[in-house]
């Protein structure tokens, strides 16, 4: 606990002098106020009441414009992995999920739109997320609990992806659109997406987008496997050296490029929206098809107990059978707002979702398994008419998941999964001070088909929280939650191999509900030159759902059993910048971030795969037609890990950015190139299954081209 104070004070103390220190230079240019300040971003997740990023309690983040373009990667974890507070599973370039203050999985919720991903990712961190950033207008980022609007599955945070795919706004001139076209050397990427929103009719708007990319196996440093996966194979060698004298090497190790690492994904969206003076409704259809590689599984070991005559045969047979996943999912949205006086709303919001989701995991040649995901997502809320300084809103939401696994790696036998909730939530202003609450309760009920089982869960979350304004340019944020999370049919049901942990997964249908008290302090300020905030947050977990080894062997596999353990997480999470230079024709700014997570069992033991505390420093410079940008990334290492977890290096990475827009700030054009991990440096995601088998890619030279109308 000593040390989460004494890193927590030291950068509230960061914060407190740089804010200082800008406050005493502070000019009278307000212009300067539009580089990394956030007073008017809008932000929608966060609240049913539309708020500014400045006014938002909990630790939030935003990437849209240029921001986006610079961060877009090929899956959704990766464009989001260099935000404080976040870091990723990392399970090569096809599959990526966020991790998002040391939590994933099902515990974090991947919106599309405000409705859920319904697909399969959440299952298993080789499952991708069904879509690609390439067409997106904007990402938003909740960190911490969000279960209040989102569900008992959003203890952990949300990500909302937001493309316009149901059109909301008329166009300007009747027509708008942006393309982004994308290439590199790390790994030959072609990647590139269109969107077009089109006013066909008076109020009529149609949306099309598309995308497209294509990546051959990617480059890295070294050897694929880790210094100290390899150490620890040579000592066991050296083990059974008498025994196995004349055995050669079982593999080939992987060097200066990973194997079955590329990835072909297209996909597509139309939409229909009519937009009326005070009602718009509308329809999208979506497909999305991905065929990827599932790298770092085409060996395990089993040669060394075969006879030697035969090793090389099965080790040939071995390697053919690469692990590959062909995605496809079709999915239909509706979506209604009425704004129009009802007893005591003045709006009404309706959200639909419906999905039909399938993925192959092919072993070479040949089906291995098939998981299918048919479900449904949908939410009704009601906006409140202001009573005086209170105003607040209240709603429903339904989900039905229909999941099965048919085939060699069925970890998990097929479920049924039905969710509803009731949620209200109220803000009440008074003088420089907005109070906010709220209260949800969920009922999930599952179902084991295979045998005849089934468990339910009531479970209920509260918050509070209270925004001081100091000065206009100030805020101190206090908020408390009590939230609870129903355990998942992989959590309850899984029984049977798995390729993404390489082990024998065994649920715990004696799981019960898992509780959370979380508690969180924000600091921020916008004044003049400086942006900046930190969130100091602490969670004290009862029954924390995790995976552990039980000393147990099935098929030559180690048994991860689903237990239950109390739990405390900490952490905290810094974001500054500053404008060193604001002239007529250009200006500099200097930025930096930076974040860490402590988690333990209250035996003190680690809890698994929690990713590294991190920080960036960036510099930019910025005028009409030309921008220039260089940033630092530092990584620290993982030396305490849970038992059979390998320790992780550390690593610092130096980015270099060069922006031309050839028709300058009034024209949405710009030509980008970027030098990645000029240093060549091998990095490590400590939090993903894969860690010690894929390092991440090498120095990557990208050239990217947007253009919007």
């Amino acid at each position: 606990m000593n040390k989460f104070y004494l890193k927590s004070s030291m950068l509230a103390l960061t914060f407190g002098m740089i804010s200082t220190a800008a406050t005493a230079q502070e000019t009278n240019d307000q212009e300067v106020h539009d580089h990394g300040h956030d007073q008017d971003v809008v932000f929608v997740t966060a609240s049913p009441h539309v708020k500014s990023r400045f006014d938002v309690l909990q630790g939030s983040s935003i990437l849209s414009d240029k921001e986006l373009d610079e961060s877009i990667a090929a899956t959704i974890g990766e464009t989001l992995s260099n935000l404080p507070g976040i870091s990723s599973t990392y399970f090569g370039p096809g599959s990526s999920r966020p991790v998002i203050r040391g939590l994933d999985g099902d515990r974090i919720r991947v919106l599309i739109n405000g409705i859920g991903s319904i697909d399969a990712s959440s299952t298993s961190p080789d499952h991708a997320v069904a879509g690609d950033p390439l067409t997106a207008e904007r990402i938003e980022v909740i960190r911490g609990a969000s279960t209040l609007l989102y569900g008992n599955n959003a203890v952990g945070g949300v990500v909302n992806i937001i493309d316009n795919r149901i059109p909301f706004y008329v166009p300007e001139d009747g027509i708008s659109g942006k393309i982004r076209l994308s290439g590199d050397t790390v790994s030959n990427d072609r990647s590139g997406g269109g969107v077009l929103n089109l006013e066909i009719a008076d109020n009529l708007v149609m949306h099309v987008d598309g995308y497209f990319r294509e990546t051959d196996d990617f480059d890295i440093p070294g050897y694929a496997e880790s210094l100290a996966l390899r150490e620890m194979e040579e000592a066991e060698h050296e083990e059974h050296e008498e025994e196995h004298e004349e055995l050669e090497e079982d593999h080939e190790e992987q060097f200066g490029t990973v194997e079955n690492s590329n990835i072909s994904n297209k996909g597509g969206t139309f939409g229909l929206g009519w937009i009326g003076e005070n009602a718009n409704f509308g329809f999208s259809v979506n497909l999305n098809e991905s065929d990827y590689g599932v790298p770092g599984h085409a060996h395990h070991g089993e040669e060394h107990e075969e006879e030697e005559e035969h090793e090389e045969e099965e080790h040939e047979e071995h390697e053919e059978e690469v692990v590959r996943i062909n995605l496809d999912q079709k999915r239909f949205d509706l979506k209604g707002d009425i704004q129009q006086d009802f007893l005591f709303f003045e709006e009404t919001r309706m959200r639909f979702g419906y999905a039909d989701y399938k993925h192959i995991e092919l072993e070479g040649d040949e089906i291995g398994t098939t998981f299918t995901n048919k479900g449904w997502e949908g939410r009704l809320e009601f906006v409140q008419k202001d009573i005086d300084n209170i105003h607040g809103s209240m709603g429903m939401q339904f989900r039905k998941r229909d999941y099965s696994a048919i085939g060699e790696e069925a970890f998990v036998a097929p479920n049924d999964t039905f969710q509803w909730g009731v949620f209200a939530v109220e803000e009440i202003e008074v003088d420089n001070v907005t109070l906010e609450f709220g209260g949800r309760f969920d009922r999930q009920k599952t179902e084991n088909k295979a045998l005849n089982i089934d468990r339910s869960f009531n479970s209920v979350s509260l918050s509070g929280g209270a925004a001081i304004h100091p000065t206009e340019n100030d805020l101190i944020g206090i908020s408390l939650s009590r939230s609870e999370r129903a355990p998942t049919p992989e959590e309850l049901y899984s029984d049977g191999p798995h390729l993404a942990t390489s082990a024998y997964e065994l649920g715990n249908l004696n799981l019960g509900t898992e509780k959370a008290i979380s508690a969180e302090l924000t600091l921020k300020r916008e004044q003049g030159r400086f942006s900046g905030s930190v969130n100091l947050y602490h969670t004290w977990y009862q029954d924390f759902i995790f995976k552990e080894e039980n000393g147990d062997e099935i098929d030559e596999l180690h048994v991860l059993e689903y237990n239950a353990q109390d739990a405390k997480f900490y952490g905290a999470e810094v974001e500054l910048d500053y404008t060193l230079i604001s002239a007529e024709n250009y200006s500099v700014h200097l930025s930096a971030n930076g974040d860490f997570v402590h988690a333990r069992f209250n035996d003190d033991s680690v809890v698994p795969r929690m990713p590294a505390a991190s920080g960036s420093i960036g510099l930019d410079y910025i005028s009409e037609y030309f921008e220039a940008g260089t940033d630092i990334r530092f990584v620290g290492s993982k030396t305490k890990t849970a038992e059979e977890v390998l320790p992780t290096d550390g690593y610092t990475t130096i980015d270099l950015s060069a922006t031309w827009r050839p028709l300058g700030d009034e024209q949405d054009l710009n030509i980008r190139l970027q030098a990645l991990n000029i240093t060549n440096q091998e990095r490590r995601q400590h939090a993903s299954y894969l860690k010690d088998l894929l390092p991440m890619p090498g120095r990557n030279f990208r050239l990217t081209l947007n253009y919007g109308f």
